[in-house]
């Protein structure tokens, strides 16, 4: 997967049960961008939670392996752990 890039956004909380309840949420109108600016603890949070572009091979392989599974337009059916917290993934391309 040398060169290959993928483009997410994400909220990153500490638990569970919080990342459980934004997913809860996110079935209602609420804007994944608006959840992670007021939810997420990631630096990202100020942006709507976008990581940008990121190379294959960089990041988390748990995370990774959760945006492989999703296609363009796509959110987690679950929170996904890592070693910075509970995951919840927004695949824009």
């Amino acid at each position: 997967m040398k060169n290959k890039t993928y483009q997410v956004k994400h909220i990153l909380v500490q638990h569970r049960y919080e990342a459980e309840d934004l997913l809860k949420r996110l079935s209602n109108p609420i804007a994944f961008e608006e959840l992670a600016q007021k939810h997420s603890i990631c630096p990202s949070a100020s942006q709507g939670g976008d990581l940008g572009t990121i190379q294959f091979g960089l990041a988390d392989p748990d995370f990774e392996e959760a945006v492989e599974s999703l296609k363009p337009g796509e959110v987690t059916k679950q929170p996904i752990r890592t070693r910075f917290g509970y995951h919840l993934i927004f695949r824009v391309k």
